[in-house]
């Protein structure tokens, strides 16, 4: 058994060393939306810096979806406004690729604390146009850009 967990964590610390190796991903460009998606991003930016769950909850369809990172969906403004609240803070959104086509477009990107920091995350956001024609999230997804670390082996 002791020979398993000594493989295993050679085997384990091989992988961190050679992850640790690999040249560090090239950050998409930016591109620049036009201005009513360029909208989604600010007021999505004031709102998390604000910590107002109220008003990021309002960016969303009446049945749109968070899908976060490592937890299950959140449907609804309702449970997205119950989702956020108590969360937020410095936020800096980039996006990197976008499309539209009738009412219905996304925007994929990039996030960080700072603008002009090196990302941290990246995020996906389908967007419909409501009967108003203003763009409404209909569901974002985002995934940090860190790998999780392998277990310790000390068994």
């Amino acid at each position: 058994m002791r020979q398993v967990a000594a493989v295993l964590a050679l085997v384990l610390s091989m992988l961190a060393v050679a992850d640790a190796q690999q040249p560090a991903a090239t950050a998409e460009p930016s591109v620049i939306l036009p201005k009513e998606l360029a909208r989604v991003l600010t007021d999505y930016e004031t709102a998390w810096q604000a910590k107002d769950a109220a008003a990021l909850a309002r960016l969303f369809a009446e049945d749109g979806y968070v899908l976060p990172n490592g937890g299950t969906p959140v449907k609804g403004r309702a449970a997205i406004e119950k989702f956020y609240t108590g969360h937020g803070g410095p936020l800096s959104l980039r996006a990197i690729a976008f499309a539209s086509d009738g009412n219905v477009g996304y925007i994929l990107g990039g996030y960080a604390s700072k603008a002009g920091e090196p990302d941290i995350g990246k995020f996906t956001l389908t967007l419909r146009k409501d009967t108003s024609g203003r763009w409404q999230i209909v569901s974002d997804m985002d995934s940090a850009n860190q790998r999780p670390k392998p277990p310790q082996a000390g068994w």
